[in-house]
């Protein structure tokens, strides 16, 4: 079984980063989110995915896997100050999934992701709705908060929105 544990700060040297996803908003606030059809039912998560050896950095992971996924592009994303610690992941050894914070910049129509072909759905729905949407419980809730306090902090913006809006 999956244990995910939310940490504040970098993971320790030794673990491995496996994943990279963003807290990411557009200048009303908004947390933008993938919604996938699964059996039926419509799931929503974060755009990120899998370093590849050819990324420079934890920026450069974000940034091509926001244009595979989403076809969109982003502006000054900087990290969250945590990370989820996943343990039991099958034989994989504990590893880091980094959180970003970052701001939409372009939303291009959407495409195929070239990693598996699908096209997913996007977006855009105030915190609170993000924190349901997701639901990761307390831990979920604790990311998005952060991320809406360092929205403010180091862009000044506030959330205002209430509705939520497909692309």
């Amino acid at each position: 079984m999956i244990k995910i544990t939310w940490h504040e700060g970098e993971p320790h040297k030794n673990m491995p980063v496996r994943q990279v996803y963003a807290i990411a908003f557009d200048t009303n606030g908004r947390v933008f989110l993938k919604a996938e059809n699964k059996n039926g039912k419509t799931v929503y998560s974060m755009f990120g995915g899998t370093p590849e050896d050819f990324d420079k950095d934890r920026i450069a992971t974000l940034k091509r896997e926001f244009v595979e996924e989403a076809n969109t592009t982003l502006k000054e994303p900087i990290y969250l100050v945590g990370y989820q610690e996943i343990e039991g992941d099958g034989d994989k050894p504990t590893y880091a999934q980094l959180r970003m914070l970052a701001i939409v910049d372009k939303i291009g129509s959407k495409q195929p992701d070239p990693d598996n072909g699908e096209t997913y759905d996007r977006v855009f729905v105030a915190p609170n709705k993000a924190i349901e949407l997701l639901g990761w419980g307390e831990v979920g809730k604790k990311q998005i908060e952060q991320a809406t306090k360092m929205l403010d902090e180091k862009f000044g913006i506030k959330t205002t929105c209430k509705e939520i809006i497909s692309l």
